[in-house]
């Protein structure tokens, strides 16, 4: 059994303008040890997924299932989601200023975490702990950093304070939401390099969400492919990059650069389209160079693709990749 097994989740929101639907349908499976990611364009609904999961999202109307270790998270009370998050599921958030108190020593905060959590631990206990998890992911001098207030961290070693924070307590699942963007390269790979690390050393999953398919290459076991709060394509790392078969996901790969190339880029044409009146059929038609009129009319499900069980794709086009 997957440790998160997410089946037809759908996140929807109430606006002047009509109902968002952020999240439409999504289903994926996270395996101890293993790491999925999820990519694709901003506003595709990775980040809503996993909060909405988190019961992080308001005034949202949340509907599926998110089993996680056989426990329902959706519908789990406010009391038993506490006892979740933290403990048993983490998140590093995308911008770590804004996600840690200015007004508080970034100590003081990791220790708080540990209290509320662990009311057998003492003021003393949860500072020494504190600066373990500080040293363990590579803050210099953690016994005195541990005083310092976010402000005067670098934006990389803020990152690493909320990896810390976020693996104080050793939970089951690590969800990433756009851990390296807005770092240098220098540091993204210092990054990387500690959640891979954690990862070996206390077995943790990882939901890691990124529209970076570099990182994804470079971190993801399986991979999860979105396009306005639907899943496109699924399959593992090196399927995914060789084998692809959506549209989509070819589109994602063109618009990378790709070593002595010397042409220029092929950015994919047109804009996403509107959550609150989606188009007809496929919601990636209006932009996709292989377009059907079948596409324009009917939605395609997910279905096996190129031989492997593990490989799906929401498209009408042949399912032999090679055709």
């Amino acid at each position: 059994m997957a440790l998160l097994d997410v089946a037809d989740l759908r996140v929807s929101f109430s606006t002047p303008d009509g109902v968002v639907a952020a999240v439409r349908g999504l289903s994926f499976e996270v395996e101890t040890g293993q790491t999925l990611g999820l990519v694709g364009e901003s506003g595709s609904g990775k980040s809503v997924a996993t909060q909405a999961i988190m019961g992080l999202v308001r005034n949202a109307t949340v509907t599926g299932r998110a089993a996680f270790d056989g426990r329902d998270l959706l519908t789990m009370t406010a009391r038993d989601l506490r006892e979740v998050r933290g403990r048993q599921i983490a998140m590093v958030f995308q911008d770590p200023l804004s996600s840690l108190h200015p007004y508080y020593r970034v100590g003081w905060q990791i220790s708080e975490m540990l209290r509320a959590h662990d009311p057998a631990a003492t003021r003393q206990s949860a500072r020494t702990r504190s600066v373990e998890l500080l040293r363990l992911v590579g803050i210099p001098d953690a016994s005195h950093r541990v005083d310092d207030y976010p402000h005067q961290f670098s934006g990389g070693m803020r990152q690493r304070a909320m990896i810390a924070m976020a693996m104080a307590l050793n939970p089951r699942l690590l969800i990433a939401d756009e851990p390296t963007t807005a770092l240098d390269v220098s540091v993204q790979a210092q990054v990387l390099r500690l959640l891979r690390r954690v990862q070996a050393e206390f077995g943790t999953a990882i939901i890691l969400i990124t529209h970076d398919l570099g990182v994804t290459a470079e971190m993801a076991d399986k991979v999860v492919v979105m396009y306005a709060g639907e899943a496109m394509e699924r399959a593992g790392r090196r399927e995914l990059f060789y084998d692809y078969h959506h549209p989509y996901t070819e589109g994602l790969l063109q618009s990378l650069p790709a070593g002595e190339r010397r042409d220029r880029l092929r950015p994919i044409a047109g804009q996403p389209p509107s959550l609150i009146s989606m188009p007809g059929g496929c919601p990636f038609h209006p932009r996709c160079p292989y377009v059907l009129a079948r596409c324009r009319q009917e939605s395609p499900a997910e279905h096996a693709v190129g031989g492997d069980q593990g490989h799906t794709s929401a498209c009408w086009l042949p399912d032999d990749v090679e055709e």
